[in-house]
């Protein structure tokens, strides 16, 4: 048997292995449209920029006044040639040249451009085009060769996921017959021959609202949801926009050609990335009608279900937020492609009310900023502020998870409150207190990268998991033994002193399940934490009591200021 010094060692050495293996997180940005009549001058917009931690931007152009604003910042930039240049910059070389000249090395390195991007959405917009397109990329690519920048900027263009004849189940994914051959083969081999990645526009919401019948409002936001499972993988998807990048990479692997590997194979390290280029979802508006699909028709699309629409604040917030916790947590990888690295970059900036054909187009109300630059709703792309919880794994068995308990209370973390009597003793359950003690570890470190793993018997969540428990993070909840009457005007009274209740409106994310004790516990909550948790702020008569561990509503879990670093 080994002695336990020996096996701490082992179980430490483990960890840092672990640790040093991880890759590091992608990049998360913003596109930066100008479709607006009333947005503010590229200078501040690039203060803006640097104030809420934006780290990457997309230009739609290569507007000189921006790029010059941009210079210095440290700011990585991806620029645009527009799809009318795209017929001269593939008849002649020297047109690539000269435009690269004047909108890339001028102004690098001072401005980090990092990427051309030929076109936009060609095969969608400009189809006309289509023959152009792989010819000016490698033109484009070509003149930043000669000019010895080919090393630091690479060249892609951006597809509307109409380039699919099929994305599901995402086994299944496979380019158009009109571009496979002709132009998505040649495409890919030039992006992996030239190092570059694929840029997709992918919106779940446009995919939702034509068949929110069949597509869940939570697999589409990326929320916790029961998962679609692809039968022919058998792999487990719990995000839309997951299903649409592996649909990508199957339809890659079904070019077949000779330079890249085949759908069967275990080796995955010919085929370029998938990066979403573009995505996001609105906080309002209603959609076009019958928007075109590949072969011509068009559906009518559904602006609301069950009378709440698809196109609001709440619904932008929880899509747009679980982006940037993913990016920023490293957890970049797909269920076919667990390992890739990913950039995103979320649409838009901006809402811009010069887009769509209507004043309600909701083509104008992308923005995470209103033209004012104020926020829509809240987020915040700093690293620091990302949340996180380190949760117990019960695949690890009984034997490992002891091991690693005792590791965890006796190498700083704080275990006194699920001893008998403490206030996370119960329930008295071997997966529920190592999870406590897994997370008194995690944050006692810092949350430093490797200190949530335990030789697999933890693992890292974004979400606050039900039932957590925490001695320092105390919710307020109903009693229903108060009744409905005395619950009803404590409700009222909170809501109308303090207490945030947009969420239990009719459409708000935790308006379900609608009855009294489930909304009096998120407003009790709501004031009890908006006060500070000072005593007294949770009694409301006896209608509300404190709780230490984290409870369920529904879908939603009541928040708490703790852990929130």
């Amino acid at each position: 048997m080994m002695a336990p010094s020996r096996l701490i060692v082992v179980l430490v050495s483990t960890l840092a292995l672990l640790f040093f293996s991880h890759a590091e997180a992608g990049e998360i940005g913003v596109n930066y449209g100008m479709v607006g009549g009333d947005l503010p001058d590229p200078a501040s917009v690039v203060r803006l920029l640097r104030k809420s931690g934006i780290t990457s931007v997309r230009l739609y152009d290569a507007n000189a006044t921006v790029l010059k604003a941009l210079a210095n910042t440290g700011i990585k930039v991806m620029v645009m040639l527009p799809n009318h240049e795209l017929a001269a910059m593939a008849a002649a070389p020297s047109h690539a040249l000269r435009w690269v000249r004047s909108n890339v090395a001028v102004h690098y390195p001072a401005t980090q451009i990092g990427l051309v991007d030929v076109g936009n959405e060609v095969f969608l917009k400009d189809k006309n085009l289509t023959p152009q397109l792989v010819p000016a990329m490698i033109n484009v690519h070509a003149a930043l060769v000669r000019l010895g920048l080919d090393a630091a900027v690479k060249v892609s263009t951006p597809l509307a996921l109409t380039a699919l004849e099929e994305s599901w189940p995402p086994s299944s994914g496979r380019f158009r017959d009109d571009i496979a051959q002709s132009v998505m083969k040649p495409m890919v081999d030039f992006l992996r021959r030239t190092g570059s990645y694929l840029s997709i526009s992918a919106y779940p919401f446009f995919a939702y609202i034509a068949q929110p019948d069949k597509i869940s409002l939570d697999y589409a936001l990326g929320n916790p949801n029961p998962g679609v499972r692809d039968d022919n993988t058998g792999l487990m998807y719990h995000s839309l926009l997951d299903a649409q990048l592996d649909a990508t990479y199957f339809a890659m692997e079904k070019l077949e050609s000779a330079s890249m590997v085949l759908a069967d194979s275990k080796d995955t390290s010919a085929t370029p990335g998938v990066y979403p280029s573009e995505t996001g979802f609105p906080s309002y508006g209603r959609p076009t009608p019958t928007p075109p699909s590949p072969s011509g028709g068009g559906r009518r699309l559904r602006a609301a279900r069950d009378g709440c629409p698809a196109a609001s604040v709440a619904n932008a917030q929880a899509y747009n937020n679980n982006l940037i916790n993913r990016v920023l947590s490293g957890a970049t990888g797909t269920p076919y492609r667990p390992d890739a690295d990913m950039d995103m970059h979320i649409f838009a900036l901006f809402n811009e009310n010069l887009k769509g054909d209507r004043p309600d187009d909701v083509e104008q109300f992308f923005g995470l900023f209103y033209p004012n630059m104020t926020k829509v709703y809240e987020f915040d792309f700093h690293r620091a502020a990302l949340a996180s919880w380190c949760v117990s794994n019960a695949s690890a068995g009984a034997a490992a998870l002891q091991a690693a308990l005792d590791y965890a209370c006796g190498h700083g973390a704080d275990c006194g409150a699920i001893q008998p009597g403490g206030t996370c003793f119960e329930p008295k359950d071997k997966l529920a207190h190592a999870s406590y003690a897994f997370n008194s570890y995690y944050h006692h470190n810092g949350r430093a990268r490797g200190t949530c793993d335990f030789h697999g018997a933890a693992y890292v969540v974004y979400h606050e998991p039900a039932g957590n428990c925490d001695p320092n993070a105390s919710r307020c909840v109903a009693n229903a033994a108060a009744g409905e009457k005395a619950l009803q005007e404590a409700l009222d009274y909170a809501c109308a002193n303090g207490a945030d209740c947009s969420a239990i409106q009719r459409c708000g994310p935790c308006f379900q399940p609608n009855n009294v004790v489930a909304h009096a516990s998120y407003a009790f909550n709501s004031y009890y934490q908006r006060k500070g948790r000072a005593r007294g702020t949770c009694d409301f008569a006896g209608a509300g009591s404190v709780v230490y561990r984290a409870p369920k509503i529904g879908k939603c879990l009541l928040p708490s200021k703790a852990w929130i670093l």
